[in-house]
């Protein structure tokens, strides 16, 4: 809203300094320190009001050390991070702008689904929250959405740089070093010097024509991703502090690849795929950071609040859905590497505890407790060291995506 505010003064009355607004960097790097100031303030007050109104955390009694003195504590603690997030986007970011709004659709689809079932387990006093089938349903709803948004939409396109013979010099002494935008279904495959894969090319059995059923396999990579992507930021929300660091160093790698992506200059220079407007989503991602970094404040070792479903299940799909629109989602493997793993401990753990079972008659486990993060914890690592380690990794796995830029 202040970006159309400021654009107008600009062009009417020539205020100075009015200008500043329409730099990307400038608006992003003010978003940032609002959401940082909005959920460092006010969470304060957001958690008062959860303790007032005793929306407590019911805890499980996995035998966990320090375990039992969190319950009571205040959930739902993700309406901080959704505020935070969406009141600077609202406010400094460009609304008309498509990966903008693609990304406040991803905020509140998945907020919802995270409060009804926060909602559910503290009010309906069910455990076991909204049924795994309506949150896989949500996700699935949400993927379908975003992949036809992206696909579909007109304002959605890619630059591709042309052959150096192609390369003209144009009138004003620039060189034409991209092509004409067009729609595409390809993305970044990393570490290969012609990097990109085209998702269209799985249907080319269907023979002349197959591109236009590219979208089928572009909307199910897109579900697939925003599925998985989510599942994993909510088996992380284990333990104080964990969901929220890494996600914040995942987020903050992802505006660095925003950025690029959607500045020619430097999509030029680092060779990677020019994405006209991506640009803009820097300022909803700094955002989101700020938001991520104040809720820290009050999640880390001893927790005031836990995020909830209300802030896991968002922090998922948000970051999923901003790698497919920059074309970098086979980066979230090593991004999200976190993520990944916690996924893959439970599905490991409850595989082989089940195959076990059915051929001895008695299920065996490969860790301790699942998801990872409990394994530590059952071999008496505290849980403060468990969440930093978990961030240097984290901050590993972020310098070596970024290195990917390079490094073909």
């Amino acid at each position: 809203m202040l970006y159309y505010l400021f654009q107008y003064l600009e062009s009417q009355f020539s205020i100075p300094g009015a200008s500043v607004f329409q730099f990307i960097t400038f608006r992003a790097a003010a978003a940032f320190i609002l959401s940082l100031l909005i959920s460092a303030i006010y969470g304060k007050r957001i958690i008062r009001f959860l303790q007032k109104k005793q929306v407590g955390e019911s805890i499980r009694d996995l035998g966990l050390e320090g375990q039992v003195q969190k319950s009571g504590t205040p959930t739902m603690g993700g309406v901080i991070i959704i505020l935070a997030t969406l009141i600077p986007a609202l406010l400094l970011a460009k609304l008309d702008n498509i990966y903008i709004i693609i990304l406040l659709i991803t905020t509140v689809w998945m907020g919802l689904i995270g409060f009804l079932d926060d909602y559910i387990k503290v009010f309906k006093k069910d455990k076991a929250g909204l049924k795994g089938k309506f949150k896989v349903l949500g996700q699935i709803g949400l993927g379908v959405i975003v992949g036809s948004m992206l696909y579909f939409n007109e304002n959605v396109t890619i630059k591709e740089q042309l052959p150096v013979e192609q390369q003209v010099v144009q009138a004003n002494g620039k060189k034409q070093v991209f092509g004409d935008a067009h729609k595409s279904t390809k993305t970044t495959v990393p570490f290969f010097k012609n990097n990109e894969l085209d998702y269209s090319k799985a249907v080319s059995f269907l023979g002349d024509g197959y591109e236009k059923y590219g979208w089928i396999i572009f909307i199910f990579i897109t579900v697939f991703i925003v599925t998985g992507i989510s599942n994993g930021a909510n088996l992380t929300d284990g333990i104080d502090g964990l969901a929220a660091g890494s996600s914040a160093i995942m987020v903050v790698t992802l505006a660095v690849f925003a950025w690029v992506s959607g500045n020619i200059i430097f999509a030029d220079y680092l060779d990677v795929m020019y994405i006209p407007n991506s640009g803009e989503m820097t300022v909803f991602i700094l955002a989101f950071a700020g938001a991520l970094i104040g809720f820290l404040w009050y999640n880390t070792y001893p927790a005031q609040i836990f995020m909830g479903d209300t802030g896991s299940l968002t922090i998922g799909g948000i970051i999923a859905v901003i790698a497919i629109s920059i074309r970098k989602e086979l980066l979230l493997p090593i991004l999200a590497g976190i993520f990944v793993v916690e996924n893959l401990s439970v599905i490991l753990q409850v595989s082989w505890f089940k195959y076990t079972k059915k051929k001895f008659g008695e299920g065996r486990r490969i860790f301790k407790m699942s998801p990872l993060h409990h394994h530590y914890q059952k071999l008496s690592y505290h849980e403060s060291k468990i969440v930093v380690r978990f961030w240097i990794v984290g901050i590993l796995l972020a310098v070596f995506t970024i290195v990917t830029l390079k490094l073909r």
